[in-house]
């Protein structure tokens, strides 16, 4: 929550803060409301859909993430470097989804 009241201490606050993941993204959404800014009119928050994501008000927009598959191929090429085998690449890309719910809105210009 620190790290937020910091940006929103800013001359220039932001009007969206992406948080590394949803636990952090309430901490986000508490400093908002402790600075009287109203999410998602002030503030847009959001990001890894927890279970609790869409229980707070407001349901946090979330990037959901396929975290079983996300272990097995890290289980898979930690196997594989243990064990001197080659790996084909150690970046890899898995789909995630955007969940949008209401911490966020179109910023309007």
């Amino acid at each position: 929550m620190a790290g937020a009241l910091h940006l929103l201490d800013l001359a220039e606050p932001p009007t969206a803060i992406f948080a590394f993941n949803d636990l952090l993204a309430l901490g986000v959404l508490r400093a908002g409301h402790s600075r009287g800014l109203r999410v998602p009119d002030d503030l847009s928050v959001g990001f890894d859909d927890l279970a609790t994501a869409a229980l707070v008000t407001p349901a946090l927009t979330t990037v959901q993430q396929p975290l079983a598959e996300m272990g097995r191929t890290a289980t898979g090429l930690l196997h594989r470097l243990i064990n001197d085998q080659s790996v084909d690449s150690i970046r890899v890309e898995l789909e995630t989804a955007l969940v949008v719910r209401d911490s966020t809105k179109a910023l309007s210009i």
